[in-house]
């Protein structure tokens, strides 16, 4: 058998049940994993020392005490919370969040908590006030971000899945770059209360995970109604795995191509992998978009104005230092937030915003009536070599831009690795993009897509 860290998590529920291994085995294979690399790759803040304890408790329920890593902007009881910034370093909340609360009632146990850019400002993990992550595939290059600690634990094994939080790729990129898989749900299916907020109109928690059924599994955990979050659906919630290993024939993908420079390897290992859907049934056909590049100028403005909006209240009386703890990042995109928002600028730049932002989801809700299913690329490139984003204010948009559309516009979405380069070990990969509260079809595609391929790591082993 594998090492017990690198086993997926149905693979480990299944072991679990049968009694091949135990919870004390599993946490012993995963802590041992941690203490040989965690120091160089900077992906855990705080690890719950009480972890295989409370795991010996919750085994007789659904997720048996598997151990999970979680972004560190979700709150956890008794537990550090720090958002990777020192305005939070000695911050331990008095309650859960809604994710992790729900993680704990079905046997989940929280192993730790994971780097990530501070506030979720980033797309590199670069801009932690506690240091960089390093990706596991290839530790001169970055993770993404700003889920990069989460992203880069499933990479590394330091976790049996990892959740995370995702504004504009948050999810998808830093899983793309460490060539796992990402379930970006729909905006509302899972609550958001008690996750530092970033972009209030986007943030969406999901899990990043091994393979696509692990995500599907996780996200049934997840999903559904909170009163705590007056933005959640009251939408009835399916078995998200209820479609994996269902046929493709028949269903319609539009195939998001993107004739922007830059993008060309991208698209042309694209074009390679469309036959894997035609083999399987599906009908594929490209489809042109409104240019994403557009999408980078209202994200921009939008997410900088509620960022400005929500972390006014990080004024050093309930949460810990005062606000020139505040990192470089912060700064920026409170400084802009503010001035877009103000008398005289709000219309000419936030109200502007957000009605294009209509006009990208009209172009979506028009591109479904005539496909099922979008995919595109998730990222326009490899990850990007470390010290990358220095002096480059907007990296995170740019390499956000394929995301920022679906995300503006509050669809679901799932990565799955759909390339690895042999010379460097890093991988591409594939967004599939469906209407509102259609994961299960998002599930469907990508997990035959995965089935069908040999590009995830965890599979080919098994």
């Amino acid at each position: 058998m594998s090492k017990l860290n690198t086993l997926t998590l149905q693979q480990t529920l299944t072991g679990l049940k049968q009694k091949e291994f135990s919870l004390a085995e599993l946490y012993q294979a995963t802590l041992e994993a941690i203490d040989e690399k965690n120091k160089e790759l900077n992906i855990y803040l705080t690890l719950n020392n009480e972890a295989l304890k409370k795991a010996e408790k919750s085994s007789n329920l659904p997720l048996m005490g598997v151990p999970i890593a979680v972004k560190d902007n979700f709150c956890t009881q008794d537990l550090r919370t720090t958002a990777s910034s020192k305005i939070l370093n000695e911050f331990v909340p008095q309650f859960e969040s809604t994710v992790t609360k729900k993680l704990l009632e079905a046997g989940g146990v929280i192993l730790g908590k994971t780097n990530l850019d501070a506030w979720a400002h980033g797309s590199s993990t670069e801009t932690s006030d506690y240091g960089r992550t390093l990706n596991p595939r290839n530790t001169d290059h970055l993770p993404g971000g700003s889920s990069g600690g989460s992203a880069a634990a499933v990479a590394a094994d330091f976790c049996t899945i990892a959740i995370g939080s995702e504004t504009a790729g948050s999810l998808r990129q830093p899983a793309a770059w460490c060539g796992a898989v990402a379930l970006k749900p729909t905006y509302g299916r899972v609550s958001r209360y008690g996750v530092a907020a970033m972009a209030s109109s986007t943030d969406s928690p999901g899990p990043i995970a091994k393979t696509v059924e692990d995500a599907a599994i996780m996200l049934n955990f997840l999903a559904g109604f909170d009163s705590n979050d007056a933005t959640t659906s009251s939408q009835p919630v399916p078995d998200f795995t209820a479609q994996l290993g269902k046929s493709l024939k028949g269903i319609k993908i539009g195939v998001l191509y993107q004739d922007i420079a830059g993008l060309e390897m991208v698209n042309e290992q694209l074009e390679k992998q469309l036959s894997v859907f035609k083999d399987l049934g599906a009908i594929v056909g490209k489809t042109p978009a409104l240019n994403p590049r557009y999408a980078i100028s209202v994200y921009t403005v939008v997410q900088r104005g509620e960022v400005s909006s929500n972390l006014a209240r990080y004024d050093g009386i309930r949460y810990g230092s005062n606000r020139s703890h505040f990192g470089a990042e912060a700064k920026r995109r409170q400084m802009l937030g503010t001035y877009t928002l103000s008398t005289g600028y709000a219309g000419k730049y936030y109200e502007l915003a957000q009605r294009i932002r209509t006009l990208f989801i009209e172009d979506l809700n028009h591109l479904f009536e005539k496909y099922d299913v979008l995919i595109a690329p998730t990222s326009p490139g490899f990850a990007k070599k470390i010290g990358v984003t220095k002096r480059a204010a907007m990296f995170g948009e740019l390499e956000d831009m394929l995301l920022e559309p679906s995300s503006l516009a509050g669809l679901p979405g799932i990565n799955v690795p759909y390339y690895r380069d042999p010379e460097t070990n890093l991988f591409l990969g594939l967004n599939f993009i469906t209407p509102m509260w259609q994961e299960a079809l998002a599930v469907q595609v990508a997990d035959a897509f995965e089935k069908n391929t040999n590009w995830n790591t965890w599979r080919s082993k098994s």
